[in-house]
């Protein structure tokens, strides 16, 4: 894996020292990190899935830090604890988070390997109001036992409007932010509650 400069010098200096993150990271935490201009203000961000400590029944945490501009340092700006799910351990489980070309962060969680029921759940987050909003949830699964058993869901987030199985729906759109999302309100877009 290529590392920007700006991924290289947040694992250098990872000592969260904002009044969100309370403790310093572990290298060995760090499940996965992105680069991207997620404010749009022309310098490079990071944001980062951190496993939870060794023994913690936790999900993983997101850190995401923007680039103050004046001196180029990564500053934290959002820690979201215990927000995305994932297995380390188990192929087909691990989470991931990667950089949209819009300056979005795109998050994915899947089960490819354990048991009949399989499923990929996306998030894009996106900067808005000075924080970090879920702007987008695509869902899809599939029954390895039961072939016509899918379901296939995609929404923009802030309209509401998406598609459920392959028909147009419209839901109340909102302003969601990641701090303040759980995955029983994707699923409930989605028709699966």
């Amino acid at each position: 894996m290529k590392m920007s400069l700006a991924v290289m010098t947040a694992l250098l200096g990872l000592s969260a020292t904002t009044a969100q993150a309370a403790e310093t990271i572990d290298p060995d935490r760090i499940a996965f990190a992105a680069t991207g201009d997620w404010d749009k203000d022309g310098s490079s961000d990071l944001a980062m899935l951190v496993a939870p400590a060794e023994g913690s029944d936790e999900d993983h945490a997101v850190y995401i830090y923007l680039n103050d501009g004046d001196t180029g340092r990564l500053k934290l700006k959002s820690v979201v604890p215990n927000k995305v799910w994932g297995d380390l351990t188990m192929v087909g489980r691990a989470p991931s988070i990667t950089a949209l070309a819009n300056g979005s962060i795109l998050i994915t969680t899947h089960n490819d390997s354990v048991g009949r029921d399989r499923w990929e759940q996306k998030l894009t987050i996106a900067y808005r109001n000075f924080d970090f909003a879920v702007a987008g949830y695509t869902y899809a699964s599939y029954d390895t036992l039961n072939p016509d058993d899918t379901t296939d869901c995609d929404f923009n987030v802030l309209t509401g409007k998406g598609m459920r199985n392959g028909k147009p729906v419209a839901i109340t759109g909102e302003l969601i932010f990641l701090k303040d999302w759980t995955d029983d309100r994707g699923q409930s877009m989605c028709g699966l509650e």
